[in-house]
């Protein structure tokens, strides 16, 4: 063997070796990010156990844990209309590990509370809508007004003549009432309680006489007669309800309401990684037990990519800002 061939064989094994040892580096990584997930996943809830969030996140995490083959544990950390949950995902390492489902309050947040801990906008990285739940405009049994049209009247006779309940300032029914409002021009008085359970319990006794409820936990009162329900706020008549017209078939346009889950990841998350929770999370809305639950309840299942849902996110968080804005609402 000649000098000049054992040099370049001494080089060729060189090469060999060196590319040997940056496959071998190579390869594990690789490995390990194809291989989410490859431990359990935590949904953190940004409200308490048993209420609406709660509710959903326990309907979907099981089903998502089957299609990504590893466990979805929920987490509830309540508080701050969301906002201690949401801090802490947004703080969380962007790895597909620490997952958030919050509720329609996400988008309201920015413009009742300017200093949050976070940035609603570049925080987080939305997976997916579960559903969209419509309220109901609801009256007392013996209040006069029989259709949207004479609620309007009504309150245009004077200044303030019709009041509305709800659950506090800043609340789900507060800002209802203010887009009701805008969308109506007209002024009604809000009357804030301590909770949904006293103020509905004051419209069913007659103290107030209107209140914008969610579907779900006021069809009973409208089934027993206790309640009138004048108009359901989304694009389309409730299946539950289907006696009641929208607002839009009541005349009244650009009113539009939906109380709505979401589960978000924080910002920076891996593509690949977004588009496999992404695809879990829609298998989950497939299950015959989850359509069957959000019908149940008179939502609208929301099948979409997360750039869907973000586009949707972003439009109900301008929404909620010119309402507040315009209507001068605080938490305060």
């Amino acid at each position: 063997m000649t000098k000049r061939t054992q040099t370049n064989r001494r080089h060729a094994l060189q090469t060999l070796a060196l590319t040997t040892l940056a496959l071998s580096v190579i390869a594990p990584a690789a490995n390990a990010q194809g291989a989410f997930p490859n431990k359990p996943i935590t949904l953190v809830v940004t409200y308490p156990p048993g209420g609406g969030a709660d509710a959903m996140a326990r309907l979907i995490a099981p089903k998502m844990g089957e299609a990504l083959g590893q466990a979805v544990i929920i987490e509830n950390k309540p508080g701050a209309s969301g906002q201690i949950g949401a801090s802490a995902v947004a703080k969380a390492a962007p790895d597909g590990y620490t997952l958030m489902l919050d509720a329609s309050s996400f988008s309201a947040n920015p413009a009742l509370y300017p200093k949050l801990p976070y940035d609603s906008l570049k925080a987080f990285k939305p997976i997916g809508v579960v559903a969209l739940f419509p309220n109901v405009v609801l009256v007392n049994a013996n209040f006069p007004a029989k259709n949207i049209a004479e609620l309007t009247a009504a309150a245009r006779k004077t200044k303030d003549a019709v009041s509305y309940a709800s659950s506090g300032n800043g609340s789900a029914q507060h800002l209802a009432g203010a887009l009701f409002e805008s969308a109506a021009k007209v002024d009604m008085v809000h009357v804030p309680y301590k909770g949904g359970g006293p103020a509905l319990n004051d419209v069913i006794g007659g103290q107030v006489p209107l209140f914008f409820g969610n579907l779900a936990s006021t069809l009973q009162h409208v089934q027993s007669g206790k309640l009138k329900g004048l108009a359901v706020t989304s694009a389309k008549r409730s299946p539950i309800l289907p006696d009641v017209p929208t607002l839009a078939e009541s005349g009244l346009k650009g009113a539009e309401i939906y109380e709505w889950n979401a589960v978000f990841a924080p910002a920076n998350t891996p593509e690949p990684v977004v588009a496999k929770l992404a695809a879990a999370f829609q298998q989950a809305l497939e299950s015959h037990e989850v359509k069957a639950r959000v019908a149940q309840l008179g939502g609208d299942i929301q099948k979409g990519s997360p750039d869907e849902a973000k586009k949707f996110i972003d439009q109900q968080i301008n929404q909620w800002s010119r309402v507040i804005k315009e209507r001068g609402i605080t938490t305060e």
